[in-house]
C-alpha cells in the first residue's frame, strides 16, 4: 500500500501536478509537424442563404475540410476569412437544420454563393464518442445515440439534461432538481459508478461524493452544442467508470458560435400542494463569445437556477411484521401499530440495517411468559431533515488560440455550486457544495492532449442518517435507556389491561418524552448544532443533557489530475487507419475522519484530528491506461473491421487488458448491419475503494483489503441475513443464552473474497438506416452481457474480541448484546459486535440481456413522429449472492413523441408521451416495488426572428401524474416553464 501512503515532503505533494504539467507541455513540443508550410495568406469570401426563402443565414460554420482553419457567416450571411492552404481545397458548410454541403474551392478567383437545404430527419449526424474519430452515426460500431441543439431546443423536457430520458435506451433517475443521473442497460443506483459523464472530453465524476455532476456543473443551456450516448461498455477506449455507458456533453466553440446570447426560464411545480405548496423555479443564462482575426476567440458563460426541490415523502414500511427482522409472532402489531416500523423516508429507525433497535426481553404478552420485542427508535422524517430549498450556481470562461491552420491550443475554467440531496448509502444533503475544473487541451486535425484537474469540497453538506440519529440520542437518551422507559410505561399498560397495539403506542409516548420535535425552536437548535460537527460516531451509553459531540457534517475534499493523448496516425501507417493513445489520472484526497482516513496512522487513531486539525496525510489512488485502435475497410467500403485494445494499470490490482472486436457491413449504401464484442474491466470506484465512512453504528468500509487489518470483517464475522434468522429463532425461544446456542446452525460466516476488478463481457448487434429519401430512420440493436464480480455492498456483523464459530461470537450477536454486556445469572458477559458494510466482489455470475428499438417518420410535411421502444431483464441465478446486487430497471419502458417544427411559420411544438412498468428497486437504503407510470410532457415554440428571440411555453409531466423512479427518491410530478431565449446578438 506504500503507493497510497502520504508523500515525505511538500515538494513531493506537488510533485503530482508538476508531472502533469510538464507531460503535458511535452507533447506540445513535439507537435511542430502540425503546422502548414507557406507564408503567403489567401482570402476567402462568400455568402450563404437559405435555398428555400433566399433569407441569408446567419451562424453557418465554414470550415477547411481536415483542419482548424474556418469562420461563421455574419447577420448577413457573409464570411471571410485567411488561409495558407493550397488550391484545391474542400470548404464544409454546416448548421444547424441543414444539410451539410461540402464545396470545393479551386482558385482565388471562386465567387461562393451557397445555398444550404433545410434537413427534415436528422440521419446523417457525426458523431466522435463511439470510436474516438469522427464518423457517420449510421456506421457506428456500437449503439449510439446524439441530440444536437435543434433537438434539444424541441424538446418539451424543462432543460437539456432532462431531454435525456427520452432518448433510446436511456434510464434517467433524479434525486433532485439539480441532481440527474443516467444509466443504461441495468443495475441502476444513484450514484452511478458505472455510467461516465464526459464534458468536453472532462470526467464529471465528483471524486469523493462518488457522484457525476454532469448536470450540477457542467454547460448551461446556451452553451450546449450536442450530447452523445453511447449505451453499453465503452471501456476499451474509455477506461475505468465506462462500463455500462457513457454521456459525452460538448459545447460550442467560440469560432463557430459568437455575439452575446441571453435564456430566461421561469416555472412551477408542486402544483397539488401535497408535498410542498406551489414553488417558483427560475433559471437566467447568459453567454457572450468573440473571436479576433480567426486567431483568437473566447466565451464566458453564467446561469443560477433556483427552486423548490421535489420531496421525499413516501410513507411505506419495509420492515413489515411478517418479516423476521420485526415481530411476525404479535400479528396485532401489524400496518399502523408495527414496533419495527422502518420508513422508507424515515433515518433513525432503521430496523433493517440493525443500527436503531432495541431488543426488549422478559415481557408477557399474550398471556405467555419470556417474550422478546423487537423495537424501533422513532427517528424523524426526511421532510424535517432536509432543505427544500435548492440552487445551482454555473459559471465557466474558455480562451482559444489558433497555432497556425491545424492546431488549436484551449484553457478553460468551470465552476459549479450546487444544493439537493442524493442517495448513496445513506440521504445526503447538499449545500453549497462546490467543484471547480481547470482544462488545458491541444486539438489537431489529427491528435488531442488535454489535462485536467478537478477540485471538490462538500461546502455545508450533511449525512441525514446520523443528524436523526443524534437528534434521537442527545434528545430521547441512549438506547438502553430509551429501552428501559419503553419496557416500563409497556408492562404498565399491559398491567391495566391495554391490548398490545394500543399499549405500545403509549409506551413510545412515553419513551420519547423530551425528544425534540419538528418546528420547535429546540429541534432547529440541535439540529444546526449536529450538522456542524464533524463526527458521525454515534455512543449508546450518551445520555440527555451530555456536551453533544456526535455530528453529521460531511466535509470532503479531494483533487482529479488527468492527462490523456490521442494520435491518429492513419496518413502514416497507410496499411489501415491506426489510433493510439493513452491516459494517467491521480486522485488525491484530504482524509476528513469520517469517509477517508490516513491509513498509515493506528486504527484507534484514524478518526482523531490531529493539533493542527487535519486528518493526517493525504492518500493517492492512481491509474494508467493505453489503448490502440485498427480500422479497415473492405469490399468497396461495405465491411468495415474494428479491432481495439487497452491497457489499464491501478497498482492495487493486477494490469488488465480489454479489448474490442466489431464490423460493420453496408448493404446498397442505406442497409447498416454491426456486430460487437467487447470486454470491460472496472477498478472499484474512489469511494468503492478507500471510503472509511464513521457511520455511527454501521461503519462502511472500502474495497482494499488492507484496510481490513485489525478490524476482521472479512474473515470473521458472520452475514446481516443470519444474524436476523438466528434473532428471529432466539428470541421466540426465550432469548436466552441457551437458546442462543441451540440455534447457532443459522448464523452463517460471511468469509468475505478479497476484492479485484468487476469485469464484463458484453455481445451486440445492431442495424440501422435511413430509408424512403431520408423520411424514415430505424435503429435497432441487441445486447447480451455477462458481470463477473460485480461489485456492491454487503452488511456484517463482527463479534468483538472473539472468532466466529465460538460460544462467546454466537452470544455476542444477541440483540440484546448489541453492545457490551456484563455477566448476570443467565446470561454471559460479552463484548457485543461490530457492524460492517464491506464494498466486496459478488460471487455469482450475473447475465441481463435486452433489445432497444428506435423509429422516426417524417410521415407529411414536417410533421414527424418518432419513438423507442426499451427492454432490459437480468436472467436470475439457482443460489442467492452474499448480497443483492440490484437491478433496479423496469423490463419495459418507452417513449413516444409528435411535433412539427414549423405547423405554421416560426410555430411549432412537440409532444412526448412516456411509460415503463413496475419493477422491484433493491438498495442498502430502501428496498421496494417501483409502481408503473406514465407522463407527458409537451411544449409550443414560437420564433420571433426580427427580435432573435425563441420562446417555448411547456411542461414536463402536464397532467401531474405523481410517481417515483426508484425506492426512497423524490415524488415527481408536473413542472410548467416558459424560457425564452435571445441568439446571436451583438453578431455582426
Amino acid at each position: 500500500m506504500k503507493h497510497l501512503l502520504p508523500e515525505g515532503n511538500s515538494y513531493a505533494k506537488k510533485s503530482q501536478t508538476i508531472k502533469i504539467i510538464l507531460f503535458f507541455w511535452l507533447f506540445i513540443s513535439l507537435v511542430n509537424f502540425s503546422f502548414s508550410q507557406g507564408n503567403n495568406l489567401i482570402e476567402i469570401s462568400g455568402t450563404v442563404e437559405n435555398q428555400q426563402t433566399k433569407e441569408p443565414l446567419a451562424s453557418v460554420s465554414v470550415q477547411i475540410k481536415g483542419t482548424v482553419a474556418g469562420t461563421t457567416t455574419n447577420n448577413l450571411g457573409q464570411f471571410t476569412f485567411k488561409t495558407k492552404n493550397k488550391f484545391p481545397l474542400t470548404l464544409v458548410f454546416s448548421s444547424i437544420g441543414f444539410e451539410q454541403q461540402e464545396f470545393e474551392v479551386k482558385s482565388i478567383n471562386s465567387k461562393l454563393s451557397i445555398a444550404l437545404v433545410t434537413q427534415t430527419v436528422l440521419g446523417k449526424e457525426v458523431v466522435v464518442t463511439a470510436s474516438r474519430v469522427a464518423e457517420s452515426i449510421l456506421k457506428s460500431p456500437v449503439a449510439i445515440e446524439k441530440l444536437d441543439i435543434r433537438a434539444i431546443r424541441e424538446s418539451p423536457a424543462p432543460s437539456f439534461y432532462d431531454a435525456l430520458e427520452n432518448v433510446k435506451g436511456v434510464q434517467m433517475t433524479t434525486s433532485s432538481l439539480t441532481f440527474k443521473v443516467p444509466n443504461t442497460r441495468g443495475f441502476n443506483i444513484p450514484n452511478n459508478f458505472r455510467f461516465m459523464q464526459l464534458v468536453d472530453g472532462v470526467d464529471m465524476q465528483a471524486a469523493t461524493l462518488g457522484v457525476p455532476l454532469g448536470n450540477a456543473i457542467g454547460p448551461t443551456e446556451l452553451d450546449i452544442a450536442s450530447i452523445e450516448i453511447t449505451p453499453g461498455a465503452a471501456s476499451a477506449l474509455y477506461g475505468m467508470n465506462a462500463i455500462n455507458g457513457m454521456a459525452n456533453l460538448l459545447t460550442k466553440s467560440p469560432f463557430l458560435y459568437q455575439g452575446l446570447s441571453v435564456y430566461q426560464k421561469t416555472g412551477v411545480n408542486h402544483v397539488d400542494g401535497k408535498d410542498h405548496d406551489p414553488g417558483i423555479l427560475t433559471e437566467t443564462a447568459i453567454r457572450y463569445a468573440k473571436a479576433f482575426n480567426n486567431k483568437w476567440a473566447f466565451k464566458i458563460n453564467g446561469s443560477y437556477m433556483r427552486g423548490i426541490d421535489w420531496r421525499s415523502n413516501t410513507r411505506l414500511d419495509q420492515n413489515t411484521n411478517n418479516l423476521k427482522s420485526a415481530n411476525p409472532g404479535f400479528p396485532e402489531l401489524n400496518g399502523a401499530n408495527n414496533v419495527a416500523f422502518d420508513g422508507w423516508n424515515k433515518y433513525g429507525d432503521d430496523a433493517l440495517a440493525g443500527s436503531n433497535v432495541v431488543s426488549i426481553s422478559g415481557l408477557t404478552l399474550n398471556g405467555q411468559p419470556n417474550q422478546t420485542l423487537r423495537i424501533a427508535r422513532t427517528g424523524y422524517w426526511e421532510t424535517d431533515l432536509v432543505s427544500p430549498k435548492v440552487d445551482n450556481l454555473k459559471f465557466d470562461a474558455a480562451v482559444h488560440y489558433r497555432l497556425g491552420e491545424n492546431a488549436e491550443l484551449s484553457y478553460s475554467y468551470r465552476f459549479g455550486k450546487m444544493d439537493g440531496v442524493f442517495q448513496r448509502g445513506n440521504k445526503i444533503q447538499l449545500d453549497n457544495v462546490i467543484v471547480q475544473n481547470h482544462h488545458l487541451e491541444l486539438k489537431g486535425s489529427n491528435y488531442v492532449i488535454r489535462s485536467y484537474v478537478s477540485i471538490e469540497n462538500t461546502g455545508d453538506s450533511y449525512n441525514v442518517k446520523p443528524l436523526a440519529d443524534n437528534l434521537d440520542l442527545y434528545s430521547g437518551g441512549s438506547n438502553t435507556a430509551w429501552a428501559a422507559k419503553y419496557k416500563s410505561a409497556l408492562v404498565k399498560q399491559l398491567n391495566t389491561g391495554a391490548d398490545l397495539a394500543s399499549a405500545s403506542q403509549l409506551a413510545r409516548q412515553a419513551a420519547d418524552a423530551g425528544r425534540v420535535e419538528p418546528g420547535t425552536p429546540e429541534f432547529e437548535n440541535l439540529k444546526n448544532t449536529i450538522i456542524k460537527i464533524n463526527n458521525w460516531d454515534i455512543k449508546s451509553g450518551t445520555i440527555p443533557d451530555a456536551p453533544v459531540t456526535g455530528g453529521a457534517a460531511l466535509l470532503q475534499k479531494s483533487r482529479l489530475f488527468h492527462t490523456e493523448a490521442q494520435w491518429d496516425l492513419s496518413k502514416q501507417v497507410k496499411i489501415f487507419d491506426l489510433l493510439i493513445g493513452g491516459d494517467a489520472r491521480v486522485y488525491q484526497i484530504i482524509p476528513d475522519g469520517n469517509n477517508f482516513v490516513d491509513f498509515s496512522r493506528p486504527i484507534a487513531d484514524r478518526n482523531k484530528a490531529l493539533p493542527d486539525g487535519s486528518f493526517g496525510h493525504n492518500v493517492y489512488y492512481k491509474k494508467l491506461g493505453a489503448f490502440t485502435q485498427a480500422t479497415k475497410t473492405f469490399f468497396k467500403e461495405k465491411l468495415k473491421l474494428f479491432g481495439s485494445l487497452r491497457f489499464d494499470y491501478n497498482p492495487e490490482f493486477d494490469p488488465k487488458f480489454t479489448p474490442r472486436l466489431a464490423a460493420v457491413y453496408t448493404v446498397n449504401d442505406k442497409h447498416n448491419f454491426r456486430f460487437t464484442f467487447q470486454q470491460g474491466y472496472r477498478f472499484p470506484a474512489l469511494f468503492e475503494a478507500l471510503s472509511y465512512v464513521n457511520n455511527g453504528r454501521v461503519k462502511r468500509v472500502g474495497s482494499l483489503s488492507y484496510i481490513n487489518e485489525g478490524l476482521g470483517y472479512l474473515e470473521n464475522s458472520y452475514t446481516q441475513a443470519s444474524v436476523i434468522n438466528f434473532n428471529a429463532a432466539a428470541s421466540a425461544a426465550g432469548n436466552s443464552d441457551s437458546a442462543a446456542l441451540a440455534n447457532r446452525s443459522l448464523l452463517k460466516v460471511a468469509n468475505l473474497p478479497k476484492a479485484r476488478p468487476e469485469k464484463i463481457n458484453s455481445f451486440e448487434v445492431g442495424y440501422k438506416s435511413v430509408l424512403f429519401n431520408n423520411k424514415l430512420v430505424l435503429d435497432i440493436d441487441a445486447y447480451s452481457n455477462q458481470y463477473n464480480g460485480f461489485l456492491g455492498q454487503v452488511q456484517v456483523f463482527v463479534p468483538k474480541g472473539q472468532t466466529v464459530g465460538t460460544d462467546a461470537s454466537i452470544l455476542a450477536m444477541l440483540d440484546r448484546n448489541r453492545d457490551a454486556t456484563t455477566a448476570t445469572a443467565t446470561t454471559a458477559s460479552s463484548n457485543g459486535q461490530d457492524r460492517y458494510r464491506v464494498y466486496t466482489n459478488a460471487t455469482n455470475t450475473y447475465h441481463n440481456y435486452g433489445s432497444a428499438l428506435g423509429v422516426t417518420y417524417n410521415f407529411y410535411k414536417k410533421y414527424t413522429v418518432s419513438g423507442n421502444v426499451n427492454y432490459n431483464k437480468m436472467k436470475s441465478n439457482a443460489t442467492n449472492d452474499i448480497f443483492v446486487t440490484g437491478f433496479n430497471t423496469p423490463d419495459w419502458s418507452t417513449n413516444l413523441s409528435f411535433g412539427n417544427r414549423a405547423i405554421v411559420k416560426n410555430i411549432g411544438f412537440n409532444i412526448v408521451w412516456r411509460w415503463q412498468n413496475a419493477f422491484l428497486w433493491e438498495s442498502p437504503l430502501v428496498t421496494g416495488k417501483v409502481s408503473a407510470y406514465s407522463t407527458m410532457d409537451a411544449q409550443v415554440t414560437f420564433r420571433v426572428p426580427k427580435a432573435k428571440a425563441n420562446i417555448k411555453v411547456g411542461g414536463s409531466d402536464i397532467f401531474n401524474h405523481r410517481y417515483l423512479q426508484y425506492a426512497g427518491g423524490p415524488t415527481l410530478g408536473g413542472l410548467y416553464y416558459v424560457a425564452i431565449t435571445f441568439d446571436n446578438l451583438l453578431n455582426n
